[in-house]
């Protein structure tokens, strides 16, 4: 009641009908002088500027002050500053909501187009693809055909011949050292996964990418017992003891013993980071501080002391191998085997429950990457400690229980746990707040690379991903094709989406049409900034058209990443501007030229994780979804963008795609109009691949024998027959379980 009576006790003083008559007229004045423009809400400081009011979601943008105090205006003033002040902040605000409705809009005309799709023949055909519907004559002949061989006997639940998928290379005796075999678990050699030959009749063609570019065969299906089954699938009604005691398999002493099998092969001990003390000098650091000795901080980084309260002191890195110290020159000597070995590392948290199916994909990757291989892939499990209260790195029982309750029996001796106090130690000159596994996902597989030196590569691996096929046929043809890549066109290739049905033949048509629209404006060897020292190699030639696609043919690539490296710059996109350091007195950090690509599952070389890592020493930063492509395109590496299928819930139509996902001023998926920018990522929701989206878990569920959106389960089965599906990399996929009758999966993350 006492605020109801305050105006009224105002109006009874002299000094407050004062007050009242200056404040009652300054707005007669202001609606007069203002009645030419609509009414918009302003924000004043005092000053002569205008004040933008706060944009909801910005996290940058500082609360605007509250709007001063009427006071009198002289004669000047209220001749000239109220209306130009006006008229300005009304021409800015008009914009803005301009540009806001303009991207509404756009939003509501692609809802639009998608429900009216959800209506069309071909709409959610993803879904209740099953054995019953195998043709084995959809797709062209199959191309792997040398690799399999029927199976002895048919499945019980479905009449078509399965067959054994053996894609690994063949033995060759005259190749020196051979390949070694390896013991699975109970010192035998695991079963073999089966596959069907075919595809369901009405599963739909990728969106984007393209078996065929990637040598990879669409014509085979896989379903859950027989793609899982030897890793310890069991059927829900199956009440039988399982045929393996998996609690007391020891998969870390399994790769192990099966690396040193293979020893002659390999480079085991691996060698020093070589850019530590021969790239950069305290001259042309671009750290904050000028007259810092950037040398003797690299040198404090490898002393043993500094090691050794970063190290892990587990069983594991107890057992590391001396690492062979760089020649002179920079260049690491080569010991015994000249093959490569790629370290997967399984990222994963303390707290995380580990499902049946959790495990059974991990066994998978262990087995076909690793134990088949003969050592030439390791999985690790990377468990982020999320409470640094836990004291993990002065005390070996601390770390032994933080293992222990995070981490299912079989798998704690592939775990290497850390945190972000340890990235926060590594590296000094970075803000502590931005060393954070929420900005920065690498600084820690970069302390993995400076510990693990034998790794000539490293998988970034999200556990929330699937691969439907066979995981070793799946990365290798990844890896394969980012070789065969020429540089010439790389950069500017990388940043489409390969939609096929609009860019025809990838190495072709498809090249040449990239090259027409982007000109002059191409990337050819690194961009020349005085405080970077590029360490990859020099273009051969001065100009991209004077190399006829050689150069770049044959070498492995630095970067893989399953998703366009795109200019995050004037893309809307959230983080793009999430960069420090990079600069100098003529250079804005912001000028910085960079790329990007949403989710960071992606294959990473030792010599980018090294030259990240000696960046980050000296204080330049990036953020997570932007540091390996911006440091591999600084430093003249190889970086590719492998267009694996993706596909949609929708039947779109290859010219919609590009409209809707290159829809850059070049046809590029960066730049202006970017479906990743904020407020487009709803584009990406009926997608089989993003970090956000709803087939991957759905489809995943329906595959594993339950119930998902009126499809899947035992009765559903029953009638349809069971699910299989084509090789594809899913996500995200979250905490797979049976699931009850009338279940429907649902992200309630928002987009944006």
């Amino acid at each position: 009641m006492m605020l109801a009576v305050q105006p009224r006790r105002l109006l009874s003083r002299p000094r407050g009908l004062l007050i009242f008559a200056v404040f009652a007229a300054t707005l007669y004045w202001v609606l007069l002088h203002g009645s030419a423009t609509p009414h918009t809400t302003r924000w004043f400081d005092g000053s002569a500027g205008p004040v933008q009011a706060p944009l909801k979601g910005d996290a940058e943008t500082k609360e605007a002050p509250l709007p001063a105090p009427a006071t009198e205006p002289s004669n000047d003033e209220s001749n000239r500053h109220p209306e130009v002040e006006v008229q300005e902040k009304t021409e800015e605000e008009r914009k803005k909501e301009e540009e806001d409705q303009k991207e509404e809009d756009v939003r509501e005309q692609f809802d639009r187009e998608y429900d009216a799709l959800a209506k069309e023949p071909g709409a959610d055909a993803l879904f209740g693809q099953t054995l019953n519907t195998l043709e084995p004559a959809k797709k062209r002949s199959l191309t792997v055909e040398e690799f399999l061989k029927p199976a002895k006997d048919k499945t019980y639940f479905s009449p078509h011949q399965p067959y054994v998928y053996d894609p690994y290379p063949k033995s060759n005796e005259k190749t020196k050292p051979q390949y070694v075999p390896c013991d699975g678990p109970d010192g035998k050699q695991l079963g073999d996964v089966l596959v069907f030959k075919g595809q369901p009749k009405d599963f739909p063609e990728p969106g984007f990418g393209s078996y065929d570019v990637l040598g990879m065969d669409a014509n085979l299906c896989y379903e859950r017992e027989t793609r899982l089954g030897v890793y310890g699938y069991m059927p829900d009604n199956d009440t039988s003891a399982p045929l393996v005691n998996w609690d007391r398999i020891h998969w870390g002493q399994l790769q192990e013993k099966c690396a040193q099998k293979n020893k002659a092969r390999f480079n085991i001990q691996g060698h020093s980071n070589p850019y530590l003390t021969t790239v950069y000098s305290r001259q042309n650091s671009s750290s904050p501080n000028p007259n810092s000795d950037l040398e003797n901080d690299l040198k404090q980084w490898e002393s043993p002391l500094y090691n050794d309260a970063l190290r892990r002191k587990g069983p594991a890195l107890q057992q590391r191998r001396v690492p062979e110290p760089p020649s002179k020159s920079g260049k690491s000597k080569q010991i015994r085997g000249s093959e490569s070995r790629t370290a997967l590392l399984l990222r994963t948290y303390t707290g995380k429950e580990y499902s049946e199916n959790d495990k059974q994909v991990i066994r998978s990757l262990i087995a076909e990457l690793s134990l088949r291989t003969g050592g030439q892939y390791q999985v690790f499990l990377f468990v982020h400690v999320k409470d640094t209260a836990y004291a993990i790195w002065d005390d070996e029982g601390t770390y032994q229980y933080v293992l222990e309750k995070n981490v299912p029996p079989e798998f704690r001796d592939i775990a290497v746990l850390w945190n972000d106090e340890a990235t926060q130690t590594m590296y000094p000159k970075i803000d502590p707040k931005k060393a954070t596994v929420h900005v920065s996902q690498w600084l820690s597989v970069q302390k993995f690379a400076q510990e693990f030196p034998e790794f000539d590569y490293i998988w970034n691996w999200e556990i929330d991903a699937r691969v439907t096929g066979h995981n070793y046929d799946f990365v290798e043809k990844l890896a394969t094709f980012a070789k065969r890549q020429p540089r010439r066109g790389l950069w500017e290739r990388n940043e489409r989406y390969y939609i096929p049905s609009v860019h025809g033949n990838y190495d072709t048509k498809f090249r040449k049409e990239v090259e027409r629209i982007s000109g002059k404006d191409t990337v050819w060897g690194p961009p020349k900034l005085p405080f970077v020292n590029p360490v990859g190699p020099k273009p051969p030639v001065a100009k991209p058209e004077d190399d006829n696609y050689k150069w770049g043919v044959g070498e492995e690539a630095d970067l893989i990443t399953v998703a366009p490296i795109f200019n995050p710059i004037n893309s809307s996109w959230i983080s793009g501007n999430e960069l420090w350091g990079y600069n100098d007195s003529t250079h804005a950090t912001t000028d910085l030229p960079r790329r990007a690509t949403i989710v960071t599952h992606s294959r990473v070389s030792k010599r980018l994780l090294d030259i990240m890592h000696v960046e980050n020493l000296r204080g330049n930063h990036i953020s997570s979804e932007m540091v390996t492509q911006t440091t591999a395109l600084l430093h003249g590496l190889k970086a590719v963008y492998a267009p694996m299928p993706v596909f949609f819930d929708r039947p779109w139509k290859g010219k919609d795609l590009a409209r809707w996902f290159n829809g850059g001023p070049k046809g590029e998926s960066g730049g202006i109009g970017c479906a990743m920018g904020w407020g487009r990522e709803a584009r990406y929701r009926g997608s089989t691949w993003y970090y956000r989206a709803n087939p991957p878990q759905r489809m995943y569920l329906n595959f594993m024998g339950w119930e998902d959106t009126n499809m899947g389960g035992k009765v559903w089965e029953e009638d349809h027959g069971r699910p299989c599906l084509p090789p594809m990399l899913l996500h995200p996929v979250k905490d797979i379980e049976p699931t009850e009758p009338g279940y429907k999966s649902e992200s309630n993350l928002p987009y944006s």
